[in-house]
């Protein structure tokens, strides 16, 4: 399966922050943790003191009016479902035109299996290294929305 969507970022744009492959939700919305349970939006949002946005441009204008660029790190690969753990035979993504094309200095994972895939495929290319966040996702049970919080706080927004 390939990639089905492009990076959000632009020039101002000082940290990154990594996923490892749109979600069957994500996918259907054609953007970024759509998942409903998904607590990305909402960690992101208390972090820079911002409403929770509810559409893709208020999404995308949040993100980039604090710096935040997001992408995934694999360009194509197979996955069952929206499983991290069903994904074979990976295919990294090419970071240097965002990096080129923005201040990225930092880049944090959204989870430990984006965060190994980062270090196992494309470390060595980009030169700058990966930190670790425990994910947002759903299936992240042992995290709550608070210890995220604290956590995730580490961005500095």
């Amino acid at each position: 399966m390939l990639h089905p969507f492009e990076p959000v970022y632009d020039a101002n744009s000082n940290v990154l922050i990594l996923g490892t492959f749109p979600s069957v939700k994500s996918r259907e919305q054609s953007f970024y943790y759509g998942h409903p349970q998904n607590r990305f939006w909402k960690v992101i949002a208390a972090l820079t003191k911002s409403e929770l946005p509810t559409t893709l441009e208020a999404k995308k204008a949040l993100l980039l009016t604090h710096g935040i660029a997001i992408w995934d790190v694999i360009h194509s690969c197979d996955i069952t479902g929206s499983s991290d753990s069903s994904i074979k035979n990976v295919v990294p993504m090419d970071f240097s035109t965002i990096l080129a094309q923005s201040q990225i200095k930092r880049i944090f994972a959204n989870g430990a299996t984006a965060a190994k895939l980062y270090q196992t495929y494309c470390e060595h290319t980009t030169g700058i290294p990966i930190i670790k966040l425990p994910s947002t996702s759903p299936a992240n049970a042992a995290f709550s929305l608070e210890k995220l919080l604290t956590t995730w706080s580490i961005l500095n927004l």
